[in-house]
């Protein structure tokens, strides 16, 4: 009964919902591999930053939540402060168990 209950708790927290909070952390190679964020080229030509590190450690909401016909979960995220990533991308999508598996996202407590 015990291993139930467990079981239960671990999937129940694996399965995103719209209003749930999530911080933003560092990549683990030059780039975010699972939050779809622009290139950096992009985001020099713009001239808004030079690297990623304006959103580390941001808090976002989940807003929408797909689901791929492979089973994949993504979701959509905003800012929790309603600010835009980088001055003018409102929202990105992101594959949620990916992105928390190499913990480019980390779910608040």
């Amino acid at each position: 009964m015990l291993y139930f209950g467990f079981c239960f708790v671990i999937s129940a927290q694996s399965e995103p919902r719209i209003g749930d909070e999530l911080v933003i952390k560092s990549p683990t190679a030059q780039a975010y591999q699972y939050i779809k964020f622009p290139k950096p080229n992009i985001l020099i030509k713009r001239g808004t930053v030079n690297s990623y590190k304006d959103v580390y450690e941001n808090e976002v909401v989940i807003n929408e939540v797909l689901t791929k016909d492979n089973g994949d979960v993504h979701v959509k995220l905003k800012n929790k402060d309603g600010t835009n990533f980088f001055g003018y991308v409102s929202i990105v999508k992101a594959n949620y168990s990916k992105a928390i598996e190499s913990k480019e996202l980390v779910i608040t407590p």
